[in-house]
């Protein structure tokens, strides 16, 4: 029995005045999602507890069968572990993106997609404004992503439940005053923040994307802290051995933390640029070996959200169905019995370019799956299914019964 799930990473939306009124699922040629809609089911699942914050940490998480209620701790611990950062107890891990701020607002919490040169270089800049700290080590990533780790050694770090702090990605063109950290802890990080903001108007490759009329990263963003969590392994609770394939460092930390093999793809970047087709080959390639559950993410389509771009999401839906969602389904069918399931993490709406708490719909099909005669794949299709799921994490279970 081989399983695939494909997540089209905050694809789940409203209907858009741009697209006819039309959701981006219902204004995207999507015949691939369609045809498992008829062949199965359509229905709705609820990946984010509204007591949490919105974001692929939590929805993925959920997705993948893990209550987070229970497990989450804080994202930045899951990108780690994508870096094979090891956290002792009481160490915590944050996230450091590099972003742009202009008077006053978040222009880009991107930097402009600086580039890796630029960011590393930043980056070696904050480590060595602390380097009279035994406990903070900042820690290169990719772009504008990157990690700061606090050590606690012996003694206690001085963050806890309280710390509060808001992603970059959720305040796009607003003032930033009102979102900096708070709680616990919040007084280093704002320091390290404002440091950056002296240290990166001194890096002479940051100034010169300005001076050609690209955007400089003008900060350092501390978001996302939390400690090591505590998983049991995948495989234990559902008996097949996994693999997943992804761009993102979040993905591949949650991976990597429940046991799964990480698949790197040549030309997959976590943008819309994305190989989209060299991810449905990697897939199919890793079905034919030893992996009975393969798991295929694609952020663009988040991303096209994040900059309030309908038509990039709509071809971002079109390029996933055509590219990954149909051959990796053909490819299914060749194989013997199988499931695939095609569900977000969780909303991004393209009105306020940010995640969002919600249903997302899902639908799959396969080997003991009854056909519910849907025709299509979009969220009024889901909400009128009567098939809801409010607990997220019920998905897995349900989707690799045997």
């Amino acid at each position: 029995m081989k399983y695939v799930l494909i997540i089209p990473d905050g694809c789940a939306d409203e209907s858009q005045d741009s697209l006819g009124e039309k959701t981006p699922l219902q204004a995207a040629n999507t015949p691939h999602m369609d045809a498992i809609a008829r062949a199965g089911i359509v229905g709705q699942t609820d990946n984010v507890p509204e007591s949490m914050p919105s974001g692929s940490d939590v929805g993925t998480m959920s997705l993948f069968g893990y209550d987070p209620l229970k497990f989450h701790t804080g994202r930045a611990p899951l990108e780690a572990a994508a870096q094979g950062i090891e956290l002792a107890p009481g160490d915590w891990a944050i996230r450091c993106n590099l972003v742009t701020v202009v008077d006053g607002k978040m222009k880009s919490f991107t930097a402009g997609q600086i580039s890796n040169f630029v960011g590393a270089e930043l980056v070696e800049l904050m480590q060595r404004s602390c380097c009279g700290s035994e406990h903070w080590k900042f820690f290169k990533g990719v772009s504008y992503r990157n990690l700061l780790i606090y050590r606690a050694r012996e003694g206690k770090a001085p963050f806890a439940e309280d710390t509060y702090t808001v992603p970059p990605h959720d305040i796009t063109d607003q003032k930033i005053d009102e979102h900096l950290p708070l709680g616990s802890g919040a007084c280093d990080l704002r320091a390290l923040m404002e440091k950056s903001v002296e240290l990166f108007a001194e890096s002479k490759s940051n100034q010169q994307r300005a001076d050609e009329g690209e955007l400089s990263a003008t900060q350092a963003w501390l978001w996302g802290q939390g400690s090591r969590p505590d998983f049991v392994p995948f495989v234990d609770r559902f008996g097949v051995r996994s693999a997943v394939i992804t761009a993102v460092d979040l993905l591949r930390g949650i991976g990597t933390l429940l046991g799964w093999d990480i698949i790197e793809v040549d030309g997959a970047t976590g943008y819309l640029d994305t190989d989209y087709a060299a991810k449905g080959r990697a897939a199919m390639e890793a079905l034919n070996g030893d992996y009975d559950f393969v798991v295929v993410h694609v952020e663009a389509t988040d991303e096209a959200s994040h900059e309030g771009d309908a038509p990039a999401k709509v071809k971002a839906l079109e390029e996933i169905d055509e590219k990954i969602v149909g051959p990796v389904h053909e490819h299914l069918k060749s194989l013997g019995d199988y499931r695939i399931l095609v569900c977000p993490d969780h909303p991004t709406f393209l009105r306020t370019k940010t995640h969002s708490h919600g249903y997302v719909p899902f639908t799959m099909c396969g080997l003991g799956v009854e056909q519910s005669k849907s025709e299509s794949y979009d969220e009024i299709v889901a909400a009128d299914s009567g098939d809801t799921i409010d607990a997220g994490h019920e998905l897995m279970g349900r989707f690799l019964q045997s």
